[in-house]
């Protein structure tokens, strides 16, 4: 006898994968925590948190939206001006220092930086959130108030929440060294202005990553002592790097890391999880079936087939009776529906 006697079927590669047909491979999660359909559920990060929001609202569960768009906008304009999209009116947080900058501002907004880019025909731009107004603010104090009505929204948020679903996106992210804080985007890229002498590309490192999330967490729970976290990796490669490396090897550190980061907070803490959305879209059994022709967007079929994974031990509200049809049916997610502002720096590309 020894330790790999006993083991289970799932814990050998031939039995668990290799001699299955990977869309019935089964058992990628145990979830510590039972999501009820009458708990709130906030969702934030990068782009792919997106359809986990999504899913959770087809199902039947209480996805929070904390920021209501007003009743005098139609949908496509709602979406547009980015709400319903996250939990907060934050846009893409893609990395775990962004996440803590955030939660620090929200619980005392005094801290919060009172920069703003200011355009060629006078409209304003959220450095933090470039992207939330397509057409600018037309003063700072406007803008400053939209983004304290943020904040608010997300203290109010989490002391009712029950859980908060943060999909990890990026390693890489680019800070001002003068006053400490980070941008979602490179300044310049979509609005704002370059200065190499105090915007700095930084790719944070796994020690840095932990002690981000660790403080976010603490924070979070220094509001809410109840609320449980679920830590997710997005499966989206890398849209451009600046690490001068190419793409594809910083796409690898870049998720490697921050699934071990996850991985190891959910190992470490009783109140975290980790769900595997990134292995079900990037592992080798799929093949890459899951992604779209240019082998970064996740396609409507991989989105179901990772909300299948999700629900599988949930008593799903609106749960059909051919579960797996109506997953994809009920998550039908248009790419163009999707928010993913790391996405505009594709536009470089094309004049390479």
């Amino acid at each position: 006898m020894h330790p790999y006697s006993n083991l289970p079927t799932e814990a050998f590669w031939r039995t668990a994968v290799a001699s299955k047909n990977p869309l019935n491979i089964e058992g990628l999660w145990k979830p510590k925590f039972k999501i009820l359909p009458d708990q709130q559920v906030l969702t934030a990060g990068s782009c792919f948190a997106q359809h986990i929001g999504k899913a959770l609202s087809a199902n039947g569960y209480n996805w929070h939206d904390g920021e209501i768009a007003p009743d005098f906008i139609d949908a496509e304009t709602k979406h547009k001006y980015n709400y319903g999209i996250f939990s907060f009116r934050t846009g893409n947080i893609y990395t775990t220092s962004l996440l803590l900058q955030w939660l620090e501002w929200a619980v005392d907004p005094s801290k919060a930086p009172k920069e703003c880019w200011k355009d060629a025909n006078g409209r304003y731009y959220d450095p933090f959130r470039p992207n939330i107004e397509p057409n600018g603010f037309t003063s700072e104090e406007e803008l400053i108030a939209a983004r304290n009505a943020t904040f608010t929204a997300i203290r109010k948020s989490l002391k009712t929440a029950k859980f908060f679903v943060f999909t990890l996106g990026l390693t890489e992210a680019w800070k001002n060294t003068e006053e400490g804080y980070f941008y979602p985007l490179c300044p310049g890229t979509l609005q704002g202005s370059f200065d190499k002498s105090k915007h700095v590309f930084v790719n944070l490192k796994y020690p840095e990553i932990h002690s981000s999330l660790v403080k976010a967490i603490e924070l979070v729970k220094s509001i809410n002592d109840d609320i449980k976290f679920i830590l997710t990796v997005s499966p989206v490669p890398l849209t451009a790097t600046a690490a001068e490396k190419h793409v594809l090897v910083s796409t690898t550190y870049s998720k490697s890391t921050l699934r071990a980061v996850a991985g190891d907070l959910a190992d470490e803490r009783d109140d975290v999880d980790y769900f595997p959305s990134y292995e079900i879209i990037t592992g080798t059994p799929y093949k890459g079936m899951f992604y779209e022709p240019n082998q970064r967007s996740v396609a409507n079929r991989g989105v179901a087939h990772v909300m299948e994974h999700f629900f599988a031990d949930f008593d799903v509200p609106n749960a059909p009776k051919e579960h797996a049809q109506a997953e994809t049916q009920t998550i039908q997610n248009d790419e163009d529906d999707i928010v993913c502002e790391e996405e505009l720096l594709d536009a470089f590309s094309e004049k390479k």
